[in-house]
C-alpha cells in the first residue's frame, strides 16, 4: 500500500496491521462485522462504537475524537498538524479505544492485544499524519477510498 509505506517506523506496515487501522476507521475492513453479533442480539449500539462506514470508532474523525476525549488530544492533533507527531504510549491508546474495541481488533487480526496496542502506537502517529495533509481531517469517503485501493 503506497500511501503508508513510510508512515511507520521501519517501512512498510504488515497486513495485520493494516486490517486494524481499517477496522478503526473503515467499516469495510471488518468483513462483516454486523453479521456476527451473537453476544449483542439487539441493532442499537452505543454511540461511538461502529459505524458502516465509519470503522469501530466512527472514521477518523472518532479516533481523533476519541484521543482527545481521553486527555490526548494535544498527541492527536500533532499527528494531524503540519508539525512534528508526538508519540502516544500503548497503554495510553488502549485506554483511549477502550478495552471492547481493542479485543475485537485483536480476534480480527489474529494479534496479541498488547502487540497490537504497540504496533498501533507506533503507526497511527505517521498514518494520521499521511491522512491529513495541511493540517485537515478528509472526509471519510476518501479515507475509506484509500484503504480499499
Amino acid at each position: 500500500m503506497g500511501l503508508f509505506d513510510n508512515a511507520v517506523p521501519g517501512g512498510n506496515i504488515a497486513k495485520p496491521l493494516m486490517i486494524a487501522l481499517g477496522a478503526l476507521m473503515v467499516g469495510k475492513m471488518l468483513s462483516g462485522r454486523s453479521a456476527e453479533q451473537p453476544a449483542q442480539p439487539q441493532s442499537p449500539e452505543p454511540a461511538g462504537t461502529t459505524s458502516a462506514d465509519g470503522g469501530l470508532l466512527g472514521g477518523l474523525g472518532g479516533l481523533l475524537g476519541k484521543l482527545t476525549d481521553a486527555g490526548h488530544g494535544n498527541v492527536a492533533d500533532s499527528w494531524v498538524g503540519t508539525g512534528q507527531n508526538q508519540p502516544i504510549n500503548p497503554n495510553d491508546l488502549g485506554s483511549a479505544l477502550g478495552p471492547q474495541v481493542i479485543r475485537e481488533i485483536a480476534q480480527r487480526t489474529g494479534m496479541d492485544e498488547q502487540e497490537l496496542l504497540k504496533q498501533l502506537s507506533a503507526a497511527l502517529p505517521g498514518v494520521v499524519d499521511k491522512l491529513t495533509p495541511g493540517g485537515q481531517v478528509p472526509p471519510q469517503h476518501q479515507v475509506a477510498s484509500l484503504f480499499n485501493s
